[in-house]
């Protein structure tokens, strides 16, 4: 007998267990391979061009001199210890906040300087070598213009005591007191944000600094490590001397002081909170995955959205009285498909209050070769849902042997919230299904409808298309909301044939991402409202007919932009954004798309984000982050440096003089962070 198999999946999950050891009725098979629900697509890097790009956005090579700093020269500052042994400098709170703020403040180096050292040339990496700097040895030369702080706590312990920009000292230095060779030996990436910590920590001022109670002797043993390394580098790589020296610092404010005194640059209190006076991307990320995803209502007493955080984090918050529901269904990759006698059972306890249970995940049920038990479980599990929320609906198909039965009639109403971690990724398949059933469409209408009509972000994946496509029939049979016993939902629209399960990924309201099959699909970009195709790097292939429907005006292709780690995007952002905004000031939405959707494309959008709603870099990659839903956005070294930069020449535009929220090494570190749960490697 053919069954509906589960594929068990790698996920953002917090599964509940079933309120009683009642199981549902039947289990199903699953494979062993485990499937990751968000992953890190692979971007071609393109050919490599046969000069480095060596100009900035304007067009002008900057000035080779070091950026200015106020622990430089360190003029007036206590000595703590000196010949024979290395100098460390003492340094109170207000002083190391001061150099913070003045830091932020300079402009960035242009990236003709920076790069490509950046991105890691290993004397033995061949690869890499040979593709950045095949013919110039002067470009494997670290930078004369960088001067940065590494502040470094003691101990290591970042999860309180954390001072804004904070590392480990074995992220930096080894036990021989020499800076770590963080260049990978061998492969090639043009992505490498986990090195820059450690590259950069030598061309920087190192603050060691701990938390109140630690040996004074260990943090004066620890800053004479960094100065050992700083000397030793020092004769390694300028043994002439032509760049000013780098120090080492010990804070000798105690911790609780600095909170006190400087609270602006404590991430992390000494009690292990976070003090919000610091940019933290983990949170901010699920910041704007709630904003973007936040419970909303998909039909009569149904609502979708993400997890909320009194089920994530139980001690945490009480629940809101506006999101009170009585059944709530977490779509979970380990959860089994319910049968009749668990919704009986759920049916009964919702007397005494909210329950929970569970339903697999978009993604993991394969299509079954025919009509099972576990289809016919599904079906009745959505029929079920429905006449919870919809007691006073008469309950047509409702006799089938084994469904629960419908005795909901005399009942009030039933809040019912479908959810998953990030609110869209393992409960879309559920929600489209529903919808379906509720409303009466097929399965493309229900996409478009929930996308347009609804305001729902979500993906699928094909397996859910095939699957959906396979029950249509069933859903639409039974469906309260059928318009008529002949409808017919054996044929789909062309664009939701060649469709994988996504759509392109609605940024702003006028703003949307993708890849290329998105903008080779201009069917299914007109029916969500899309009517200008921005193309970053990869030109689209439509018929003469397709361009003329839209107007040659409204398709732009930028052509010379790889994803290579060289070519540069600032020059364009300013082609690119106005484009955008002729179709915003239209009423119009805009398709941004280069091949995979996550690094060209991904790039420019980020860089609207942050000229139309005001934010930094570090809010804006985290927005468009959020919103680029289940595939995780890549912008390469190179476009991130570039757009940390750009915030500093919008700034300037405005006459604003707020320095950056976070450092080029401390952006790259968490971007490292938040994508190392999703990499293969």
């Amino acid at each position: 007998m053919a069954t509906v198999v589960v594929q068990q999946q790698h996920a953002l999950q917090h599964s509940t267990p079933p309120p009683s050891p009642i199981p549902p009725a039947r289990l199903v098979n699953r494979r062993g391979s485990p499937i990751p629900n968000k992953h890190l697509p692979i971007c071609p890097p393109g050919p490599s061009p046969s000069e480095p790009a060596s100009h900035d956005s304007l067009g002008v090579r900057t000035a080779n001199d070091q950026t200015s700093s106020l622990l430089y020269p360190p003029d007036g500052l206590v000595r703590l210890s000196g010949p024979p042994s290395p100098t460390v400098y003492a340094l109170d709170a207000e002083t190391l906040a001061a150099a913070l703020n003045h830091q932020a403040a300079q402009p960035m180096p242009d990236p003709s300087q920076m790069f490509p050292w950046l991105h890691g040339l290993h004397p033995d990496n061949h690869l890499q070598l040979g593709f950045f700097s095949s013919r110039k040895r002067s470009l494997r030369r670290p930078p004369k213009c960088w001067r940065g702080i590494t502040v470094v706590k003691l101990g290591g312990d970042l999860t309180r005591a954390r001072v804004k920009g904070a590392v480990c000292a074995h992220e930096v230095i080894t036990p021989s007191a020499r800076f770590l060779i963080s260049d990978p030996p061998e492969g090639f990436s043009v992505r490498n944000f986990q090195i820059q910590t450690a590259k950069l920590a030598a061309l920087s001022d190192i603050i060691v600094y701990a938390e109140d109670g630690a040996s004074r002797s260990q943090m004066l043993a620890l800053a004479e490590d960094f100065a050992t390394a700083q000397q030793a580098w020092r004769l390694k790589n300028d043994p002439t001397q032509e760049r000013p020296a780098y120090n080492t610092f010990v804070l000798t404010t105690s911790f609780a002081e600095l909170e006190k005194k400087c609270p602006n640059i404590v991430a992390i209190d000494s009690k292990g909170q976070v003090t919000g006076q610091v940019m933290d991307f983990v949170l901010w990320e699920r910041v704007e995955m709630c904003s973007m995803s936040r419970a909303s209502e998909i039909s009569a007493n149904v609502f979708l959205g993400p997890t909320p955080d009194y089920i994530l984090r139980p001690d945490a918050c009480q629940l809101p009285k506006q999101e009170v529901y009585d059944l709530l269904i977490e779509a979970s990759d380990l959860a089994s498909i319910p049968g009749p006698r668990f919704l009986g059972m759920i049916d009964k306890q919702l007397e005494d209050g909210t329950q929970r249970m569970e339903f697999p995940s978009s993604g993991s049920i394969v299509l079954p070769s025919g009509n099972t038990r576990e289809v016919e479980d599904i079906v009745n599990t959505i029929r079920w849902i429905y006449y919870l929320a919809n007691p006073d609906q008469p309950a047509e198909g409702a006799d089938h042997e084994g469904d629960v039965a419908m005795t909901h009639a005399r009942k009030k109403p039933r809040r019912v919230f479908i959810h998953c971690a990030d609110g869209y990724t393992e409960s879309s398949l559920l929600a489209v299904a529903y919808y379906m059933f509720a409303e009466g469409v097929p399965a493309p209408e229900a996409w478009l409808q929930l996308h347009c009509n609804k305001k729902r972000n979500f993906f699928t994946y094909p397996t859910d298309v095939a699957f959906l496509s396979h029950i249509q029939p069933r859903l639409l049979q039974e469906s309260p909301a059928r318009r008529s016993a002949h409808t017919s939902c054996n044929w789909d629209p062309d664009w939701f044939l060649k469709m994988d399960g996504s759509l392109p990924s609605r940024i702003l309201p006028y703003l949307y991402l993708g890849n290329l099959n998105h903008a080779n699909n201009p069917e299914l970009l007109w029916e969500v409202g899309i009517r200008r195709v921005l193309s970053i790097g990869e030109p689209v292939h439509w018929t003469e007919e397709e361009r003329s429907k839209w107007g040659h005006e409204n398709l732009v292709f930028i052509d010379n932009v790889q994803d290579n780690g060289i070519d540069p995007l600032s020059q364009e952002i300013d082609r690119c954004l106005e484009f955008i905004g002729k179709g915003k000031s239209d009423g119009t939405a805009t398709l941004v798309h280069c091949r995979v959707g996550v690094s060209r494309s991904a790039s420019v959008c980020i860089a609207e984000v942050m000229s139309s709603q005001g934010l930094s870099f570090p809010r804006a990659y985290c927005f468009v982050r959020a919103r680029r839903l289940n595939v995780i956005i890549q912008p390469h070294l190179r476009f991130v440096y570039e757009l940390l930069q750009w915030e500093g020449f919008q700034k300037h535009k405005r006459n604003a003089s707020i320095p950056r929220e976070l450092e080029w090494a401390t952006v790259s570190r968490e971007i490292a962070l938040l994508n190392k749960p999703y990499s293969r490697t």
